[in-house]
């Protein structure tokens, strides 16, 4: 048993180090683009005056750090090489991503919103396995160039996690002469609208509240008739571009349908297992970084003539969390590893649970390394002059997103107890 990294990952990194240091740091370092990462960040980002949305210079930025990243042959890193990737697999993503991280904050890797100089791309992945010919054709390279931007409507104002029971309805509707589909109703935390050009769409058509078959999924153009933005919602992380929006009497072509008929939410969680390893890896390398700021912090600072590293109420809270970084590294990267080893709807089945392990523990430990390294840091931590306010609200969403800290466990429970996974077991037969 190794536990060591391959070479080759380790040298993956020192090349996404010098790239950093020859490409993106200058970068960040010209026009007062710093603004957007000290203390003036959320202003910087965030045009209050303009609804909330992220400011057009913030969103420029990131976009040239991506087409550099591109240039380099590392953004697309995860991505099949059909589509110019190298088939990066979620061990290596996993450890890539904590490393970013736990550089702190910066254009390399700011995560408020998914930005990396190594890239996410689960529409791409989901237009691979569930999108038509003619839908690949138009929208995967678009999408890798950046003319095609595609957001989800799954959550709705009153069904959250649960999305059974979405009001949100798909009835089949002819106009012109052409098969299609009318859409009604509203969803909630739609990210990325503001820029989209198509969002998928989830929409009951067929069975009743609580089935899951019967639910369709769609891609419609942003701009069609009848799509409208309600409200942009602000969060505790600004800038906001998370609106609810509103679907009336909306029609698309029965070719715009993505995947089959009635299993929607296939689509919707295909790509879930490897959302969530690699967010938690993030959190853990955000985690990571918090301990050790404060462990220099701690070292530098001499109240009462001696450092405050001496004391043992900064010791042992530190000492906690260090240890909880390195049980969950390796819990992330043994996870990630047996991932790689199966089909990817496997994973599902047989390592569902420990995924979930990983996510919520991961992010949950992000938000208690940061509201500690703000304790130790006293007022300049709780100031914007330290960057651990903002990794804890934008860390705090994780724990309700992506799957909540109460979904996550209630899936390990499932497994735990034998109501689903590996080890399920079978429900008594009812007395004849």
């Amino acid at each position: 048993m190794d536990f060591s990294l391959p070479s080759d990952l380790v040298d993956y990194l020192a090349r996404l180090d010098a790239f950093i240091a020859a490409e993106i740091a200058p970068l960040q370092a010209q026009d007062d683009n710093e603004r957007f990462f000290d203390h003036r960040r959320e202003w910087a980002r965030t045009d209050f005056e303009g609804g909330g949305l992220p400011r057009t210079e913030w969103e420029a930025l990131l976009d040239e750090a991506k087409r550099r990243a591109d240039r380099a042959g590392v953004y697309r890193f995860p991505l099949p090489r059909e589509y110019g990737g190298q088939d990066g697999g979620n061990l290596w993503m996993a450890v890539i991503r904590e490393h970013l991280a736990a550089k702190g904050l910066g254009l390399h890797n700011d995560l408020q919103n998914e930005h990396s100089i190594v890239g996410n791309f689960p529409v791409i992945v989901m237009l691979r396995d569930f999108g038509s010919p003619a839908q690949k054709e138009a929208y995967i390279r678009g999408a890798l160039d950046g003319q095609v931007r595609m957001c989800f409507g799954l959550t709705e104002p009153g069904h959250g996690s649960d999305a059974t029971h979405m009001e949100t309805r798909a009835v089949r509707e002819t106009r012109d002469g052409v098969e299609g589909w009318r859409l009604d109703g509203e969803k909630m935390w739609t990210t990325g609208m503001h820029t989209a050009t198509h969002v998928v769409v989830f929409a009951r058509s067929a069975g009743n509240a609580g089935d899951a078959r019967g639910i369709s999924a769609f891609i419609v153009p942003a701009a069609a008739p009848g799509v409208k933005i309600e409200e942009y919602l602000w969060t505790f992380n600004m800038p906001t571009d998370h609106p609810r929006v509103s679907f009336t009497n909306v029609w698309v072509a029965d070719d715009m349908r993505f995947g089959r008929e009635g299993a929607g939410l296939a689509v919707a969680q295909a790509f879930v297992h490897e959302n969530r390893i690699r967010q938690a890896a993030s959190s853990l390398g955000a985690a990571h970084f918090c301990v050790q700021e404060s462990v220099r912090y701690a070292r530098e600072r001499k109240p009462f003539g001696r450092d405050l590293a001496e004391n043992q109420a900064i010791q042992w809270p530190l000492v906690e969390l260090a240890t909880q970084v390195e049980m969950l590294r390796l819990l992330i990267r043994k996870t990630a590893w047996e991932m790689d080893q199966m089909p990817h709807p496997e994973v599902e089945k047989r390592l569902s649970d420990k995924v979930s392990m990983c996510n919520y523990w991961s992010n949950r430990l992000c938000c208690e390394a940061a509201d500690r390294a703000m304790q130790v840091h006293g007022g300049i931590g709780y100031s914007r002059h330290k960057p651990f306010e903002h990794i804890y609200r934008h860390h705090r969403r994780y724990r309700i997103t992506e799957g909540s800290e109460e979904i996550q466990m209630r899936k390990v429970a499932a497994y735990l107890f034998g109501y689903a996974g590996p080890n399920r077991v079978p429900a008594p037969s009812s007395p004849a």
